[in-house]
């Protein structure tokens, strides 16, 4: 039983205490209520969060939103979902190590949960390299301890692969009945939108949707449409990162619409948000805590991009939080 080291410290993140620390404070510091959303962090009953997973100086402050959401109130445990982006995953992987290091202080992991889960023989297990290598749970570790200082939790990390909508579902009814217990929180990492050359996803929306005029690819080659004076790429990439965001909200929708809903959107637009198959699986949980006469409430509090796009050449990286409760 090994200690998954933090690997991602001094790069992607501080790894000085005292410096992440205070950095970590400034951010959730930075965190006001929003009268127009109704949003009075933290949140009664707030019972899992959607926030970005990259290097801090991006996704630190989009992030505080989410973290700064939880009612940290008779809570023991935590999931952690992240997307895998080192190997290739058909189904989630649990953790093989019993604790996780953080510059804020280690993590032990909840092994009774993690055999009950590898028990019902749908999960596999990550080697202690692909443990390491992955960023998208690592990059929320700090936030956790931050948020849960002074207070005794164990984490249930959870690698999840490019799986299939009925799969995601598959895995959302295995983790309902966890999710349902007043002691469990939930942490869904992803990040929305990379758009640019460099990620190969160069969708444009000419004009603001809904449009009758398609969405185009753009490219170095074809030059530049005289729309982007009009619409620059960075609003239509916000245009396309807030559909999605407005399909997963709940309500309107409910979890199951929302869960069918946000795959045909990925089916159509093919976005390259990172962790929708963590979110895939947490709209399983929710429709089968549905099923059971819970009703869940998804909402958005926070949209940021690393960099606004003006012509093809530039890129950026979308980030989006989120609360749910019930």
């Amino acid at each position: 039983m090994a200690i998954r080291r933090a690997i991602h410290a001094d790069s992607w993140y501080s790894g000085d205490e005292r410096k992440l620390n205070s950095e970590l404070s400034s951010y959730l510091d930075a965190v006001k209520p929003t009268e127009r959303e109704n949003y009075v962090p933290p949140v009664k009953g707030c019972k899992a969060v959607i926030a970005p997973h990259a290097g801090y100086a991006y996704s630190g402050p989009p992030a505080a939103w989410a973290y700064k959401s939880i009612d940290t109130s008779g809570i023991k445990r935590v999931f952690v979902l992240g997307p895998s982006h080192h190997v290739f995953l058909d189904g989630c992987a649990l953790s093989r190590c019993n604790e996780y290091d953080t510059p804020l202080g280690k993590l032990p992991l909840d092994l009774e949960a993690i055999q009950e889960l590898r028990n019902t023989g749908n999960f596999s297990d990550m080697d202690i390299q692909t443990d390491e290598d992955e960023h998208s749970i690592e990059m929320h570790l700090p936030y956790v301890r931050k948020i849960f200082e002074g207070v005794e939790i164990s984490i249930v990390p959870i690698l999840v692969g490019a799986i299939s909508q009925e799969k995601e579902a598959t895995f959302g009814r295995i983790l309902a009945p966890y999710l349902s217990r007043d002691d469990t929180f939930c942490v869904i990492s992803t990040d929305f939108c990379h758009w640019g050359t460099r990620f190969q996803y160069t969708f444009y929306y000419t004009e603001p949707p809904p449009s009758s005029i398609p969405p185009i690819r753009l490219s170095r080659s074809d030059g530049s449409p005289p729309s982007l004076t009009t619409h620059p790429i960075h609003q239509s990439i916000s245009a396309l990162d807030h559909e999605a965001m407005e399909l997963l909200t709940i309500p309107p929708f409910t979890a199951a619409s929302a869960h069918h809903e946000f795959s045909d959107y990925l089916a159509r637009t093919k976005n390259t948000i990172c962790g929708r198959h963590p979110i895939g699986v947490l709209l399983g949980a929710l429709t089968e805590l549905e099923r059971e006469g819970r009703c869940p409430k998804l909402q958005w509090v926070r949209y940021e991009q690393s960099s606004k796009c003006l012509t093809v050449k530039d890129s950026s990286v979308s980030y989006a939080s989120a609360f749910v409760s019930f």
